[in-house]
């Protein structure tokens, strides 16, 4: 018994600790190529003005806008929004595409170089206008966006302002709303 004693006496024994430091490598994320947002298409008809009309968003990523980078360099293409606005009788009451151009005066200069336009939807009727919201938004982000509001009058102009309902960074809150009467439309 004492010899089995004696045979575990030297397992007992303090290992060395060794001054190794043993730490995981960071690995940068792989850059893919450019990456796009996909065609979004939104349809509403809409009574405005005791008229019937037919609403139509398209977003499509274009490869001839300038890119833009994130903060690893992961390029992405930018958007164009094209706005259709048909009456009853399908004729057109104003198209207009969009792009972030359109909007940079409400971006911050981080906005301008690596946001991408992102989403234009319908919002309301108010009497004799159109409301529709437009986020200009950082890629693959959701919570990291400047919010418009676009209004389309009864004689197709276009105004533009930024949206202070939300609260978020990067609006230059002293920004006065801008008239944008380059509108192409048919008042046939």
């Amino acid at each position: 018994m004492v010899a089995g004693i004696m045979m575990l006496a030297p397992s007992c024994k303090e290992k060395k600790q060794s001054n190794d430091i043993i730490a995981t490598k960071y690995v940068p994320k792989k850059l893919q190529g450019p990456i796009s947002m996909p065609v979004d298409v939104r349809t509403n008809d809409v009574a405005w003005m005791g008229k019937n009309y037919h609403v139509s968003i398209t977003r499509m990523a274009v490869d001839s806008l300038p890119m833009v980078k994130d903060d690893i360099g992961q390029q992405y293409v930018d958007n164009k929004i094209t706005l259709s606005i048909m009456r009853s009788d399908s004729t057109l009451f104003m198209k207009k595409v969009f792009t972030k151009a359109s909007f940079a005066s409400y971006l911050d200069e981080n906005y301008r170089k690596k946001a991408v336009l992102g989403s234009m939807i319908f919002n309301e009727v108010d009497g004799s206008e159109l409301e529709f919201a437009v986020t200009v938004s950082l890629p693959d982000s959701e919570d990291e966006f400047i919010p418009l509001q676009l209004t389309v009058n009864s004689q197709g102009g276009i105004s533009i302002e930024r949206d202070t309902d939300l609260d978020t960074s990067g609006i230059d809150n002293d920004s006065a709303s801008r008239n944008d009467d380059d509108t192409d439309r048919d008042d046939d």
